[in-house]
């Protein structure tokens, strides 16, 4: 894998209009798991290919886990209520064959809001409803969290990781050329793909600045639909490739998504 820069993927914030929405993540987490290529036949169309890496001699792809909490979730454009509501993303790392962009193809996300009727039902996106809670505490003489608990009762994906952390942990991406290469891959997709509820390719985008994120540990972790799917096994989700986390970051989400043709 070539060395990236962010600097090369930083770009001016496309002004948002219509239904765009602004919202703030709280509690942000990256938790990525390295694994077998093939675990991931049959999920994406031909369109896609994994963008997998080299760990200890041996070709892997690699799958996060991204929960966090809509903070201010409202629009972009328009004076609009603001909802907060927990969620649950997973996302597989790839690059499009049509425009070699580095995306990440969605399995899903998980829910807490009256709200996931919009994204369901109207747009017919991967989503499904959970019961988030977040128990957490963040440090801000030491710019750590002295405690990360993130549960979700769920049907299609429940869920359930403590983090620790400790200060001035260095970043350690393994299988990357250097750490800038690996924040680039795991912190600045801003396209991603996903099947429709009704088989239908779709896809959206997103917009946010360099994200500031610091290492964590995995103390234990149990995500329902890795284990379900075959994707990460029960004994290897205690085994993180890494965990990145940001107390707050912002995101502006371009809507309506897309449905490609």
């Amino acid at each position: 894998m070539d060395s990236l820069k962010l600097k090369d993927f930083l770009q001016p914030r496309p002004t948002p209009k219509g239904i765009d929405i602004l919202c703030k993540l709280q509690h942000f987490a990256i938790i990525t798991y390295a694994v077998t290529p093939s675990r991931f036949d049959g999920l994406f169309p031909e369109r896609f290919k994994l963008d997998t890496l080299i760990i200890n001699g041996e070709e892997k792809a690699l799958i996060s886990v991204v929960p966090f909490i809509d903070v201010d979730f409202t629009s972009a454009v328009f004076p609009f209520p603001k909802f907060t509501m927990g969620q649950t993303n997973y996302r597989i790392y790839i690059i499009d064959r049509e425009t070699n962009e580095r995306c990440v193809w969605f399995l899903g996300t998980t829910l807490d809001s009256w709200t996931l009727a919009v994204p369901r039902f109207c747009w017919n996106l991967p989503w499904y409803s959970g019961e988030v809670k977040f128990d957490c505490e963040f440090n801000d003489s030491q710019k750590i969290y002295s405690k990360y608990n993130m549960t979700t009762k769920a049907t299609w994906a429940p869920a359930k990781v403590e983090l620790s952390q400790t200060k001035d942990t260095p970043i350690e991406l393994p299988g990357f050329p250097d750490t800038e290469t690996g924040l680039v891959y795991l912190t600045h997709p801003l396209a991603g793909f996903y099947y429709c509820r009704d088989g239908k390719l779709g896809t959206y985008r997103v917009w946010h600045k360099q994200l500031d994120v610091s290492s964590a540990n995995l103390v234990s972790a149990s995500f329902g639909l890795l284990s379900r799917l075959g994707l990460v096994t029960q004994d290897e989700q205690q085994a993180a490739h890494s965990v990145l986390t940001e107390p707050m970051n912002e995101f502006t989400i371009y809507l309506p998504p897309k449905v490609v043709k």
